[in-house]
């Protein structure tokens, strides 16, 4: 029988029960935390042993298992300490794409208290090097491809080492084989025994700023293992609304999932690397993301669940070679990260009619899961990112910061086990964004009658490309750093696969010239390739600004008359 929301949440949260509550101290804030949450990652780790031979990692024709990743972990955790002396605390860069060594990395390096700084492999090599200094890095991880980048800069970063995961050619001096750092790895080894506590930094995750450079997201073991009951809760309180066995398939074979989004954003590395580990399933990697091979992907590997950002979703979708492939182990398809129309929940159900769908909001700040709205929910209000789990608030606050009744816009206000501990040597930016537990997360947003969440527009002036932040600031100030740029306003164009590119019009300077492929390629010398403008519009008369100076850019979008493209 289905159940109505209070009930389900009520059956699930009885005393004793999977998911009880507690009330605890976190850093002077008294927060509603899950009782049976792991304490750390290394905990994480450890339960994986259970999963023995079952496939874990799927790359291309390899395959590796629980029992064998674990050992190859363990392994790299005692290298990490006694040969390059890794301690509590230490940070560690992680700057590769999605290979099977990253994962392997990423638990070795937590599970003897590390902290692993997941850089995004798009960048350029100056953002990359501000990554590596301003977190500290004692250690970095790299790929072939971020080693060729990243060349000539590495001997003045300070790094204990720099090892390399399948290299291409001869190493330059000071850099190591990853093959050759791990060497043999023992049978029976576990990883060197740290004391870490639920609070412990664990992750820094770089995230785009409003102003100047990104800021590093200091996340705890707490923040990730937390997120994992709540995602589980989630996932059964929709079944019981839908009248399902909330149990169904727990001890089985396990999900399987298609990870299609990059493990060096919150939603790759904390909602599916870990949420995937955590439930014993099998992870399938894509070197790339391809439309076709994800298809190809889903059938032979009996993928459950697929997603990413509402892009790949339709790129899926409107494939031609859909129709001519076994999808039927898919039951969830799950998407996030950039803004999602009703009308793919839509197209989902006539491709997949037994599917459950989900969308949800989160952010790096509340590592990676926030709400979620699923299952009969999503259906009713596709709109609606959701409700959150009973160990997350969320309010919407005026200006004053007190809570807005039912149906006003404010601004999105976050606060539980799962938000930050701050951002990494920011104070200003701590004082600001982070109030006695609350998060400010900038996002203006409603609430209904009922608790379901409604995000409404963005309050920084940031546009999100196909699941990429990008700060219209940033780019602004590349097009600036251009002789022949006077004013520059970047603005979001709507994009039906990508949900926003990047647009730009530009104020050319009295007696300068310049042409838009120009401009373009000023801007893709400075910043990573998901960021330079598909559209720059030249003018020699002023951009239109309000009294106090601001540009409006409204009035700049409906000047474009911006139509969807694609």
């Amino acid at each position: 029988m289905a159940l109505s929301m209070e009930e389900a949440t009520a059956q699930l949260t009885r005393a004793g029960g999977m998911f009880s509550t507690d009330r605890i101290d976190i850093r002077g804030v008294t927060t509603t935390v899950w009782k049976a949450a792991p304490p750390t990652l290394r905990t994480v780790l450890d339960m994986t042993r259970a999963h023995g031979e079952k496939d874990y990692i799927v790359f291309e024709d390899e395959r590796l298992t629980y029992a064998e990743h674990y050992r190859r972990a363990a392994t790299l955790g005692q290298r990490l300490v006694a040969e390059f002396g890794i301690q509590k605390g230490d940070r560690v860069g992680l700057a590769m794409r999605n290979l099977p060594e990253w994962p392997l990395i990423f638990w070795a390096s937590v599970a003897v208290g590390a902290v692993i700084v997941p850089l995004n492999a798009w960048w350029t090599a100056d953002e990359l090097e501000y990554g590596i200094t301003d977190a500290g890095c004692r250690l970095l991880f790299v790929d072939a491809e971020r080693l060729e980048t990243l060349e000539g800069k590495l001997p003045a970063l300070g790094l204990a080492a720099t090892i390399v995961a399948r290299p291409v050619g001869p190493l330059p001096e000071g850099v190591r084989e990853f093959t050759e750092v791990l060497g043999e790895v023992d049978p029976k080894a576990t990883p060197p025994k740290v004391a870490l506590q639920p609070d412990d930094e664990a992750t820094l995750f770089y995230t785009s700023g409003t102003t100047g450079r990104p800021k590093g997201a200091l996340g705890t073991h707490r923040n990730i293992c937390q997120n994992l009951i709540s995602a589980a809760f989630l996932r059964m309180r929709a079944a019981l609304r839908a009248g399902n066995d909330p149990m169904a398939g727990i001890g089985g074979a396990g999900p399987s999932f298609l990870l299609s989004v990059p493990l060096f954003h919150v939603t790759g590395c904390h909602a599916i690397l870990c949420g995937t580990t955590v439930a014993g399933g099998k992870l399938v990697m894509m070197y790339k993301w391809d439309a076709q091979r994800a298809i190809e992907l889903i059938e032979r590997e009996r993928i459950t669940t697929f997603g990413g950002v509402p892009a790949m979703v339709w790129q899926v979708l409107e494939h031609p070679a859909l129709a001519e492939h076994d999808l039927s182990s898919v039951t969830n398809v799950a998407y996030g990260g950039a803004p999602a129309a009703p009308e793919l929940v839509r197209r989902i159900q006539q491709a997949f009619p037994k599917v459950e769908s989900s969308n949800g909001y989160g952010m790096t700040e509340t590592s990676a899961l926030c709400t979620t709205n699923s299952g009969v929910d999503y259906l009713e209000r596709p709109d609606s990112c959701g409700m959150p789990a009973p160990v997350t608030e969320v309010r919407i606050a005026g200006p004053d910061g007190q809570a807005l009744p039912a149906g006003e816009v404010g601004e999105l206000m976050v606060k539980g086990p799962n938000v930050i501990k701050g951002y990494w040597n920011r104070p200003e930016a701590d004082a600001d964004t982070f109030r006695d537990g609350w998060l400010r997360t900038g996002d203006l947003a409603r609430l209904d009658a009922e608790g379901y969440l409604y995000i409404v527009d963005r309050a920084k002036d940031m546009l999100i490309r196909g699941g990429e932040n990008i700060y219209c600031v940033e780019v602004e100030d590349a097009l600036y750093s251009h002789p022949a740029v006077m004013d520059a306003a970047v603005i979001g164009i709507p994009h039906k696969v990508l949900g926003e590119e990047v647009g730009a019009i530009v104020q050319i300077a009295p007696g300068q010239q310049s042409s838009e492929d120009e401009l373009r390629a000023h801007v893709r010398e400075r910043l990573a390739h998901f960021k330079v403008p598909v559209r720059i519009e030249l003018r020699d008369e002023p951009l239109p600004r309000n009294a106090n100076g601001k540009i409006l850019k409204n009035q700049l979008k409906q000047e474009w008359a911006l139509a969807p493209a694609g």
